[in-house]
């Protein structure tokens, strides 16, 4: 039970850190005129060890904004960003890249919450190793 509370305060931070200026602008700016040209884009990112969201404990957590420019604390926003805009923000369609990793279980979970292209997000998989995670998606899961 403490796992789900630290998840769900650690993705309501972050929810909260990515959708606040968004709230802002929209307040902000007049009836008539679009508070942007763009869908919003952005996206929170977490990662733990474990197979199983109930009884991870989130290690790491990042913002990734890909609208209108790439920003947040990700380390490779710019090239997340590409990358996902290549498979039209569907996550489950990064491939992996031919690396060659052990068969050792050591599961890593990852989760992205939020919105792409105005679209709400809700992603989780687990990987066996930090190795194959790794080797999806080239820019997205390293961080």
């Amino acid at each position: 039970m403490r796992n789900t509370a630290r998840w769900a305060a650690t993705l309501g931070l972050a929810a909260a850190a990515v959708c606040g200026p968004l709230t802002g602008a929209s307040v902000a700016s007049p009836p008539s005129a679009p508070a942007s040209l763009y869908a919003p884009s952005a996206l929170v990112l977490t990662t733990g060890h474990g197979a199983d969201i109930a009884t991870v404990t989130p290690e790491r957590a990042v913002i990734l904004n890909c609208a209108p420019s790439a920003s947040g604390t990700h380390p490779a926003a710019p090239l997340a960003c590409a990358e996902l805009r290549s498979v039209g923000g569907n996550l489950d369609a990064l491939t992996a890249r031919n690396t060659q990793c052990t068969k050792e279980y050591n599961p890593v979970l990852i989760t992205v919450q939020g919105v792409w292209q105005g679209k709400r997000v809700s992603y989780e998989r687990t990987f066996g190793n930090e190795c194959v995670k790794n080797s999806f998606g080239t820019s997205v899961f390293a961080f």
